[in-house]
């Protein structure tokens, strides 16, 4: 079971590396990886990669109306975002939904949020989510909000490819607290009718729950003898 999280920052060590230390850890890093998803030296020295986003949504997100909810496959194959989206229809992403990101070293926290929401065809403000880091240290979980300058390729590689040493996931960017005005007429709208699905089925399960135990109450009343 998984420890509490502690809402603190993870304290890697983020120097300045030179082209040889990067080429060095590069090879360090590809070594320990049983996969393909290997780094790559440019000659400007910046290097390319994969990163690992668990998508760990509570709210639906908004995709165009005239497009079905995407699935993975969708994922792969779909365009970007249009801009100029009027309708729209609000549904759950699959609960922790994993999508791998080929990025560049100076690839921004921002940026990788933006791709993500493209590759999932999600049309809401991309100010609505966070990317955070998350990582497991002395039976301790510890997650941390990137800023949207930090490079999280950067991050992968000081840390290695050990998912238990750092994880990245996409959260809604929030305290708790909802902050309505921030969405949309037609978001809005499809949350009343979402919320009004819900309270009906909450209350169809109550209604089941106490007309069983009435009808229980009933067959012990018409079995005790009478007198």
């Amino acid at each position: 079971m998984e420890s509490r999280l502690q809402d603190e920052p993870v304290e890697w060590e983020t120097p300045d590396l030179s082209l040889a230390e990067i080429e060095k850890k590069i090879k360090e890093y590809n070594g320990q990886i049983n996969s393909n998803l290997f780094m790559s030296l440019n000659k400007d020295g910046s290097y390319t990669g994969f990163i690992k986003v668990q998508l760990k949504l509570v709210r639906p997100v908004s995709v165009p109306s005239s497009k079905k909810p995407p699935s993975l496959q969708d994922a792969r194959q779909g365009p970007g975002r249009s801009a100029s989206v009027r309708r729209r229809t609000s549904f759950y992403l699959p609960k922790d939904t994993v999508k791998h990101l080929h990025v560049l070293s100076r690839t921004r926290a921002r940026e990788v949020i933006e791709a993500l929401l493209r590759k999932f065809l999600v049309v809401d403000d991309p100010r609505k989510f966070a990317l955070f880091e998350r990582a497991e240290r002395h039976g301790q979980v510890y997650l941390r909000k990137l800023s949207d300058d930090e490079q999280p390729l950067r991050l992968r590689l000081l840390a290695g490819p050990s998912d238990k040493a750092l994880s990245f996931i996409l959260k809604e960017n929030d305290s708790g607290e909802v902050n309505w005005d921030a969405f949309s007429m037609p978001e809005l709208h499809n949350f009343l009718r979402i919320l009004q699905r819900e309270e009906e089925a909450h209350l169809r399960q109550i209604l089941q729950k106490y007309s069983y135990c009435r009808q229980k109450i009933q067959e012990a009343l018409h079995a005790c003898p009478l007198g």
